[in-house]
């Protein structure tokens, strides 16, 4: 059997300025190409498009995550291949991998089997830049701060008040607390410093939120990177700093356009974790894809209680999206595994550790219906051994409510594979039930929008902060009070806990810690454990990612 890499290094791409002509009526002078295959659309051009009556966004979310996986971004791919074969024009919104998970658990993020996207090695490594860009900007204003305290400190920052960290796009526990400017006066003031992962940082968020380029330089500017001495928040802009980051980002904030196996076009742009950020594309790329397409493909990270929440409650809001549908993405294996069924035994059929992983989708299938007012699809991401049987007891136990429960092979058939899930799509879109709200309204506190989520997605009886931290929610609440609330928590349970499967309920969510992200302009509640600079696994992917002596990449999957 092929690997993935093996896969998309037999397939045949179509040149990407021809192909976003045919399919998308892009004409090759707004196209920026880096090489044949992969190119950036001009913001200019995609700004005067006219909007598209019609246009339907889906997104593919999935239950809680398991080590078996669930394959979301296959799911993805597979859908929108399969809306082509049967001759709707669509487009996909990805976002872009992190080298952190590349070579850490993952070893890739592009999809897997016969529906990936391609080109499969530079999407998944160093692609166009974009993340590259990102730390850089990020970076640039963390030496202008240490720098300004150098020169003078004419802003008068509290060295023990700077929130702003340093970031690098690899998992490295080595950096999450370090002391920076050792080794004497002309190397600046020693403090404790940090790094975070490139996805992580709030210019990741920004550039994934901001809706031109003017927006993202107004954003960047109204970053706080810390306070001074009497908590008066000091600015990106006080630094005058925001116009150099905003200078790094001019190419990146365009949309990479590239394909799937099948010549699908796809828009991969900004990349921002679902646990400890947002968990979106970007913005510009969906919405200039809504003009494009009439049907766009789009995923959120992770579960749904974290990726698809913050789609809705902090995309969609701060955007003005309206989406159409939610397709749910489950496999037997991790149902299995939710129930309480060994990682070892998961391909064997087993219908007792099947009724009670049942609790984990029924409970994302109540969400997504009850308090985001959305339809949704239940797509079997299928597995050689899943049974007949283990098929027909999840096609009961979610008859009552009334959700449509597809099984897509997309995986081994490609587009072909998921063509039942594309008509169910449509038929979904075209019967206009979706009545979207939020989860929260913006004129809620801190406290209760939080609460909300908590025990609204989580199952949570309440939640829990120490002094110190409510009174830090307290006092942003008189400033920022209208933003939305990010939470940053393990993916893998409902709870804080990642060992809890299923769908625990009545637990406590603590909020640890509290961050403003006033350029993305959200609240991060911290619950848990939940690190934003993750460590490399015993044995990381990096191991076996190699190259041979004819340039030829292995090892990614």
């Amino acid at each position: 059997m092929l690997s993935d890499i093996e896969i998309a290094q037999l397939a045949t791409p179509k040149r990407i300025i021809p192909l976003a002509a045919e399919k998308l009526g892009i004409p090759d002078e707004v196209l920026e190409p880096y090489g044949h295959y992969k190119a950036k659309v001009d913001l200019a051009y995609l700004d005067h498009l006219p909007e598209r009556p019609g246009s339907k966004l889906i997104l593919v979310t999935a239950v809680s995550p398991t080590p078996a996986g669930e394959g979301k971004t296959t799911t993805t791919v597979g859908l929108g291949d399969g809306l082509s074969r049967i001759g709707k024009k669509v487009m996909l919104c990805l976002r872009e991998p992190s080298l952190g998970p590349v070579f850490g658990m993952k070893g890739g993020a592009a999809g897997g089997g016969y529906a990936q996207v391609i080109p499969m090695e530079d999407i998944n490594l160093h692609f166009t830049g974009d993340f590259s860009a990102i730390a850089l900007a990020n970076n640039l204003l963390a030496a202008m701060i240490d720098n300004h305290i150098h020169q003078g400190n004419e802003l008068g920052i509290d060295v023990r008040r700077i929130t702003w960290k340093r970031v690098v796009d690899m998992n490295d526990r080595a950096l999450r607390d370090i002391t920076v400017s050792l080794g004497g006066i002309s190397n600046g003031y020693p403090r404790e410093d940090g790094f975070d992962i490139v996805v992580a940082s709030e210019v990741m968020a920004i550039f994934c939120l901001a809706t031109s380029l003017a927006d993202l330089k107004e954003r960047l500017g109204n970053i706080v990177i810390g306070y001074t001495r009497d908590r008066r928040p000091v600015c990106a802009r006080d630094l005058k700093a925001h116009g150099a980051m905003a200078v790094l980002l001019k190419d990146a904030i365009k949309p990479n356009l590239v394909q799937t196996l099948e010549h699908t076009p796809a828009f991969i742009h900004g990349g921002p974790f679902a646990n400890i950020a947002h968990g979106c594309n970007s913005v510009t790329a969906t919405k200039s894809a809504l003009k494009l397409a009439d049907y766009v493909i789009t995923e959120a990270g992770f579960g749904a209680d974290l990726g698809a929440e913050k789609f809705f409650d902090i995309k969609c809001r701060k955007a003005g999206l309206r989406p159409d549908a939610v397709v749910l993405v489950a496999t037997l294996r991790a149902l299995k595994y939710h129930g309480g069924a060994d990682l070892k035994e998961l391909n064997q059929e087993n219908l007792e550790a099947l009724d009670k992983g049942f609790a984990n989708i029924e409970r994302h299938v109540h969400n997504i219906r009850q308090h985001f007012g959305l339809p949704c699809i239940v797509a079997i991401n299928h597995f050689t051994f899943d049974t007949a049987a283990e098929i027909e007891m999840l096609r009961q136990k979610l008859a009552p409510y009334g959700v449509p429960v597809v099984v897509s092979k997309h995986w081994a058939e490609g587009g072909k594979g998921a063509e039942d899930l594309a008509h169910a799509v449509v038929e979904i879109t075209n019967n206009g039930k979706a009545d979207f709200h939020f989860a929260y309204e913006d004129e809620q506190p801190l406290w209760d929008k939080m609460k909300a989520i908590a025990t609204k997605m989580y199952g949570a009886s309440d939640i829990t902060a120490d002094a110190d931290v409510r009174n830090r929610i307290k006092k942003l609440q008189e400033d920022y009070g209208h933003y939305p609330v990010c939470v940053a928590k393990t993916q893998y349970s409902f709870s804080t806990d990642p060992k809890l499967r299923g769908a625990p309920s009545n637990h406590v969510v603590n909020i640890r810690e509290v961050r403003l992200a006033a350029g993305a302009e959200f609240i991060v509640m911290i619950c848990g454990d939940i690190m934003t600079m993750p460590g490399l696994p015993k044995a990381p992917s990096a191991e076996k990612i190699d190259i041979d002596e004819n340039g030829k990449v292995v090892g990614l999957f």
